[in-house]
């Protein structure tokens, strides 16, 4: 049950008006309040809209160079950090592009994939693959449905050269020949979780 006190700090939270110390120790409290993260949630889609619909008003030009002057003064005063921010609620996770955890080399030598996301309860799976330039894929039968985005690089099914930007769907028990890349590439798959893809890239 939602108490009043916890209704105004949504709304001040939603709009970004609480000190750092009240939004660190709200945001705690998100995170053992599903009802309140859905509020929160409510309030910050609210907000959104308000200011797509709200009238653009210009600022007068003083008040915009002297707000500037604060934001460029308070700037010198602050220093800089390294320290990454937690995410405001639970269940968010980032991976950043140049993050090299997680890659596990296939039995094909110069395949590799990544697993980035796993929805069980969904029956599906994301991952990275990555081909190295002149690596061949051996024929194999589809154990379940395969999506396919090129990122980077050429991957060559069959007769049809891919590349960035492109995608290829298989149903499952369809047959792929010997896919091999030239250049090497790295796609993005969406894979069933019972996928042997899927279950390697868990051991």
């Amino acid at each position: 049950m939602i108490n009043e006190q916890q209704e105004e700090q949504a709304g001040l939270y939603a709009l970004g008006a609480l000190t750092a110390t009240e939004q660190r120790a709200f945001e705690a409290e998100l995170r053992g309040d599903p009802e309140l993260r859905e509020l929160v949630h409510r309030l910050q889609r609210t907000t959104g809209l308000l200011a797509l619909v709200s009238p653009a008003v210009p600022l007068p030009r003083e008040l915009r160079d002297k707000v500037l002057r604060r934001i460029e003064t308070a700037s010198a005063t602050i220093p800089p950090t390294t320290e990454r921010l937690p995410s405001a609620f639970p269940g968010l996770r980032f991976l950043d592009a140049d993050n090299r955890e997680g890659w596990k080399q296939l039995p094909v030598r110069g395949a590799w994939i990544k697993l980035l996301s796993l929805e069980r309860e969904r029956g599906y799976a994301v991952l990275l693959g990555k081909l190295e330039p002149g690596v061949r894929y051996p024929a194999h039968t589809n154990a379940g449905p395969e999506d396919f985005y090129i990122l980077t690089g050429d991957l060559q099914v069959g007769e049809r050269r891919l590349g960035p930007g492109d995608f290829h769907h298989a149903d499952a028990g369809s047959q792929h020949g010997v896919n091999y890349s030239v250049e090497g590439c790295t796609l993005l798959a969406v894979l069933t979780t019972d996928h042997p893809l899927v279950e390697f890239a868990m051991t």
